[in-house]
């Protein structure tokens, strides 16, 4: 890879966000449940989108949330959703892309992040155990809620 940065979502990025392919089996893991369900109550005030670049490329895209009044701790301070286009995929970017939202994090005063994700053989469980997540606990729906500390 390149040089990474992150941007803003705009008009030229978020038709090559939309864009962005996944290795066959990922498709069921992008949103767990847990998010879904909680997409009805997210503030837009509190969300951070960005899409990851390499040179002009996009080559991921990460959104978080930072709600320090959300009931649920594993939605206070999150991973809200992160992909990684296929072909860019064991190259740094997803580690890259969770880093740049723990900065984000830590900027706005939190020492965790939190993520949520599927059990499964194609899920992304040993990505966020390498990059230091902790399983902390299971949702409602028995999906993994892993801790960062930052």
């Amino acid at each position: 890879m390149g040089d990474l940065r992150v941007e803003e979502l705009s008009a030229k990025t978020i038709v090559a966000a939309n864009g962005l392919t996944l290795r066959p089996g990922q498709e069921q893991y992008v949103t767990p449940v847990s998010y879904s369900a909680n997409d009805a109550y997210l503030n837009p005030t509190t969300t951070w989108a960005r899409v990851v670049l390499d040179g002009d490329e996009v080559v991921g895209f990460v959104r978080g949330n930072f709600d320090p009044d959300n009931p649920r701790e594993e939605f206070r301070s999150c991973v809200w959703r992160i992909n990684v286009d296929a072909g860019a995929q064991g190259r740094g970017v997803g580690r890259f892309a969770v880093r740049e939202l723990a900065n984000e994090a830590r900027t706005r005063g939190f020492e965790t992040l939190h993520v949520i994700w599927e059990i499964g053989d194609d899920g992304p469980g040993d990505f966020f155990r390498r990059i230091g997540f902790v399983e902390v606990g299971e949702t409602e729906y028995g999906e993994i809620i892993g801790k960062l500390a930052i």
